[in-house]
């Protein structure tokens, strides 16, 4: 028994350095900047940097390539020149709210809310306007003859002096509970005005887009309404059987019928969400309400939703149209989630949650001289996304 002993004496010293070998590896690894980055056990520390990795999709058919921060191939975007002539007015809507700051706050309070991007800072409020300005930005370049209309509260202390921008007040409760509640709340105010005005034009159409401001439009979607020129009302959706829809882009056709019926659909929804989700008021609430308002229905077929391809659906009288959620509401996933890339006919692309920082560096960097277009720009999103940022 003494000699077995002996013999396994040595294994047990080299057990924790075959332990401990792989280990350093992996550390070499992560300090290669062109490697990709296993931040799997870190998934919970936010960095107030980028952290490139290498991009998703790459080889795959009709997604985006990147050489570094350049891309390989173009995504297909419109020529707004080309289709100027072919479209009628669209024109975003978004709510935005003021969470104003107790005055109380000490300097050194105060400090510790400030993030710097570039060579600015920001505290809690001009992160804020920032990124609504820079959702704006987005909207210039790709559709310079579109408008953006900003819902607000009438209190709040909100002055943009901005081009082809308006600021219409709607009251509610703006609060960060409510404020999910209030976005559906001020949408129906908003279309209710506008079908009473419709009512009155009968030689002008104007195509309602009601959007997150979190969001970076990068291609023309005034096309949308003549692909489909049969829909009152688009939705995106994702394979996602708890969540499949997702609220952050409503299109709404700009005729009085489908301003109406737009208006009637989101008032049912309104009605679910009051009745079966209010507990989810702060967040979800408003897709779970869109979710079972849709599936109720007794001739959907949910199936559709695994599919990554536009249909349209008679919900309740109201014609709505079905848009893949991988290009019109994409959003940059957190850790090891970007398995199959980024579309090339990508048209919206959206910062939910701590993507913020992504979105005014994705802009900083289409603004610089180092990104020659949108599909550079791209790229940076593409390479990025796989840790939490501060915002």
């Amino acid at each position: 028994m003494g000699g077995i002993s002996r013999g396994w004496r040595p294994l047990l010293f080299t057990l924790p350095l075959l332990v401990f070998i792989p280990f350093l590896f992996s550390v070499s690894e992560l300090n290669q900047p062109q490697k990709s980055l296993n931040m799997t056990k870190k998934r919970a520390i936010k960095y107030d940097y980028l952290v490139l990795g290498d991009p998703a999709g790459q080889g795959l058919p009709n997604r985006l390539q990147c050489q570094g921060l350049k891309a390989l191939n173009k995504t297909h975007f419109s020529t707004s020149s080309r289709l100027s002539n072919l479209r009628d007015k669209v024109s975003f809507v978004t709510v935005f709210a003021i969470f104003n700051r107790p005055q109380s706050l000490s300097l050194r309070d105060k400090d510790t809310d400030m993030v710097t991007i570039g060579n600015t800072s920001y505290n809690k409020l001009e992160k804020s306007l920032a990124i609504l300005n820079i959702f704006i930005n987005f909207i210039q370049v790709s559709m310079p003859q579109s408008s953006v209309i900003i819902l607000s509260d009438p209190a709040s202390d909100l002055s943009l002096n901005r081009d082809n921008v308006r600021l219409v007040p709607i009251q509610g409760d703006y609060s960060r509970e409510k404020l999910m509640l209030q976005r559906i709340r001020s949408y129906i105010a908003f279309l209710e005005a506008r079908y009473e005005e419709n009512s009155q034009q009968t030689n002008h159409v104007n195509h309602f887009i009601l959007t997150d401001s979190d969001m970076a439009v990068v291609d023309d979607l005034g096309s949308l309404f003549h692909a489909y020129p049969n829909f009152d009302l688009a939705l995106t959706f994702r394979n996602n059987k708890d969540q499949p829809l997702n609220s952050g882009f409503i299109a709404v056709r700009g005729t009085a019928d489908g301003i109406l019926k737009a208006k009637n659909f989101l008032q049912e929804v309104l009605e679910v969400y009051r009745t079966k989700f209010m507990k989810a008021s702060r967040m979800l609430g408003d897709q779970m309400a869109l979710a079972w308002v849709v599936k109720s229905h007794a001739s959907f077929a949910a199936k559709r939703f695994t599919r990554l391809e536009p249909f349209i659906d008679k919900i309740r009288g109201v014609s709505v149209l079905f848009l893949p959620c991988a290009v019109y509401n994409w959003t940059p996933p957190e850790g090891a989630g970007q398995f199959h890339g980024m579309p090339l006919d990508i048209k919206v692309v959206h910062f939910k949650g701590s993507r913020k920082r992504l979105m005014l560096e994705s802009w900083n960097y289409f603004n610089s001289s180092a990104a020659s277009e949108f599909s550079d720009m791209l790229c940076l999103v593409l390479k990025s996304g796989r840790t939490k940022y501060d915002f």
